[in-house]
Formats: C-alpha cells, structure tokens, sequence
C-alpha cells in the first residue's frame, strides 16, 4: 500500500518546525495556529519566522509561492478533501467549518516533524516539553506505562532531540530474545566462546556505542542478567562472552516497562539496586483512556501513515471522532491503529462513518489477567456432551497442558514465576503459554 507522504512532505528535523502562517489563513481559521503552537508546533505569522526550514501554511490564492513541503488550504462548506505532497507539489486540504475539528489536526500531521510524537492532549504536550529537556543530559530514563502508549516513539523523540541524533538508536525488546541468547546478544562474544560463535559478535551494546539503547520490557530479564546489566551500567564497560578484557562503551540507556518495577521489585521479581540505578529520571506514560484530547490528532496521524495516497483520503465524520472519543481504548494506540486500519479497508464512500470502525463491546473488555485466566481454559462437561465436541491427541495434551497451568496458578495465587518454578519451566515460557491460552479463550 503506498503511504501519502514519504520523505518528501516531511519536516526532516525536529529543528525545522518553523510554519509560516498567511495572513489569509490566520483571518479564515484564526483558531488555527494558538492551536499548533499549544501542541508545540512553532507557528508565526508569514515573514516573521526564519527563512530556512519553514513549513507555510497558504491559501489557494498563493499557490504561486507554494514549495514542495507546504500545504494550500481550503476553506469551503464542501466535501472535505485531502490531496497528499507530490513530487514539486504541495498537500492541498479542504474542509468547511462543520469539519475543522478534523480538518485541524489533519494540518498538525502535515507539519508534524518526522520524529515527534503525535499529541493533542495538554499534559502530553508538558511531558514532551521535559522529554526534551532531559534530552540534552545522558542521564538514565525509566519510561514505564501500559503496552501500546508509546514508549518506544518517546524514547525515539528523546534520541532525536539529544546530541546523540546522529548515532545509533537500537531498540531491544528484552522479552522477546531468546533467553539462552540474551547475554550474547547484549554483551557480545568472541569467535569460539561456544558452539555456532563461528565470528566476533559486537553485541547490541557496542552496536549503539556513541548512540542510544533502549531496553523495553525490561522486567522480562532473568535476574542473574539484571546483575550483570547493573555492573555494565555502573562500569560504562561490556565484557563479551569469551573475552578477558572488558570493553568501554558510551551510550545512553533509556528502559521501559509495562509493569511498574517498584511492585516488582517488592515482589522480588526485579533487582532493587538495578530499579535505582535505572530510574534516574522517571517518566511515565498514560493510558490513552486518560489523555482524551491525543486520541483526534493520533487518528489523524495514523490516517495519514495508513491511507493509500492515490484514492480518495478517508476522512472522518464528526460521529466517528465522537465514538472513537468515548472508547476506552484498553489496548490503548496500537488498538486504535488497529481499529483505522480496518475503517480504511472496510469503508465506502469519502467518509468513515461511525458504523466504519467496528468498535464492539468485546475490545471494551480489558486483556485477562493471570488471575482471570484461571477456571477459563474448559467449558463445563455438559455443554461438551450438547455440543458433541471429539477432541484429538493434540487438543487432549493441550487441554491438560492448559488444566496444569491453572493449577499452578491457583496455588500460587497468580504469581507467575512461583507458578514457573513448580512446573519446572522458565518464566519466559510460562509467558508464552499463558499467550496461548489468552488467544484460545
């Protein structure tokens, strides 16, 4: 699918957010600009911002001054339309009044910089303001909210806004590498340190030297690995596997988590002296439920990325933004991507109705937890007699996979690494399984 605007409408820099405003603009949509700029979006009036990286914001009678990266605003009671940048072009919008809601936070994705989050709600908007200020230090950063907030796209902003943009940004989802690899993957080996070591491995930590690294899920590492990641922060020195000298490195970790660290710490599921050295500066991200005012412009942001750029843009109709407003969103930013994704698919006309988005009462229901898992796997033994299900051998073995899973869990009163311990597997592979069982149920 082509997406609208590649690297050629973009704002390249976060330094280049400059966006002239013309005085035809500012008289028809005087809202406008006190809004980009209340998301951080520099806007001035035209001739009064600096002449290199400026974005302008023009109306169709000025198109003869209008460059690649600008856009020509319309503003008409007609249909609303958007025409993306094109080769020498600039993006054409247009909207009438009962669209400006939409209208404005399609021109904030426009002029957006590339590399900065997608905010409409205020304290947001404040927590990019000190995400840029901690930004210029390489203090440690703790980024901790629930899965699909943005983590990663904050820890990609503070990257960008700090003297280290032009190195390396290496992002490691720590639950997701084998845990048998993990320290080699992290720290690196030697040629024949162990079977299959056929070649020196830098590791991702030498890998992002002079950069930045960014642990996610990092209450996933086993706790004998936490102890050697503690020595590498506190050292500033890697020692590959195999090796006998240590390595120097210079770089800047940035951690996050969807489970707060301070109760796992509690629960002696993560190392007190690693959750200290790592939450040198705390930030934390809302649930999408709690910051309301994000959910217009990422829509906004999220249409653009996904809408093919040679049909008709789907625009929102006002009863679609108030649903997608009033949803809880617990699979908060990737479950309202999700959602548009499937609008732009499905959806017929130049318009995405409310009855377009497919929000239904079961994406209202937050995910299970451990505890709710448990008594869930089987139905009762008489709907099977009513429904006459035959189950094979491997739906028998799964079944009492899943039947042992719960008791473990019961037994241990939802925690998942005693559960782990007395079934004699990992609690990595426990996390797996618990996946599957999710899914089935």
């Amino acid at each position: 699918m082509e997406k609208n605007r590649g690297k050629q409408g973009q704002i390249e820099s976060l330094a280049d957010a400059a966006i002239g405003v013309s005085p035809i603009v500012a008289e028809q949509m005087p809202a406008l600009a006190p809004w980009l700029n209340s998301l951080g979006l520099s806007c001035a009036p035209l001739g009064k911002t600096p002449s290199a990286f400026i974005i302008r914001l023009l109306s169709p009678q000025e198109r003869h001054l209008a460059g690649q990266r600008d856009v020509l605003i319309h503003f008409r009671e007609d249909l609303p339309k958007l025409k993306f940048h094109r080769a020498g072009k600039p993006a054409e919008i247009s909207f009438g009044s009962s669209d400006c809601s939409f209208g404005f936070a399609l021109i904030a994705g426009l002029v957006r910089p590339a590399g900065r989050p997608a905010v409409g709600d205020k304290q947001t908007v404040d927590l990019l303001n000190i995400a840029a200020r901690i930004a210029d230090s390489n203090a440690t950063i703790l980024v901790q909210g629930e899965t699909g907030t943005g983590k990663e796209g904050l820890a990609r902003f503070i990257h960008q806004m700090s003297p280290r943009a032009n190195q390396a940004f290496i992002p490691v989802n720590c639950a997701a590498l084998p845990e048998t690899m993990l320290e080699a993957m992290l720290f690196g080996y030697t040629k024949g340190s162990f079977t299959g070591a056929l070649a020196d491995n830098k590791g991702l930590f030498r890998s992002a030297n002079g950069g930045t690294l960014l642990l996610d899920e990092i209450s996933e590492l086993p706790l004998g690995l936490q102890a050697k990641l503690l020595r590498v922060l506190q050292e500033q020195e890697v020692l590959p596997i195999g090796a006998s000298e240590p390595c120097p490195i210079n770089v800047r970790i940035i951690a996050a988590a969807n489970r707060d660290l301070a109760q796992e710490v509690a629960a002696k599921n993560f190392r007190a002296d690693l959750y200290w050295r790592l939450n040198v500066v705390p930030v934390t991200l809302l649930p999408l439920a709690q910051r309301k005012q994000d959910i217009r412009v990422l829509a906004a942001a999220l249409l653009l990325r996904h809408a093919p750029a040679d049909t008709d843009f789907p625009w929102l109709t006002n009863a679609a933004l108030d649903l997608l407003q009033k949803h809880s969103w617990p699979g908060n930013v990737r479950e309202l991507e999700n959602c548009l994704q499937r609008a732009i698919l499905l959806h017929r006309g130049m318009r995405i109705e409310a009855s377009d988005l497919l929000i239904d009462s079961a994406d209202m229901t937050p995910p299970l937890s451990d505890n709710k898992l448990v008594g869930m796997m089987s139905p009762p033994a008489e709907n099977h007699s009513k429904k006459n299900i035959s189950f094979g051998l491997a739906d028998a073995a799964r079944a009492a996979e899943h039947k042992v899973i719960e008791e473990a869990l019961l037994a241990t009163n939802g925690h998942r690494r005693q559960a782990a311990q007395r079934l004699g597997i990992s609690e990595r592979t426990l996390r797996y399984r618990l996946a599957d069982m999710r899914a089935a149920s």
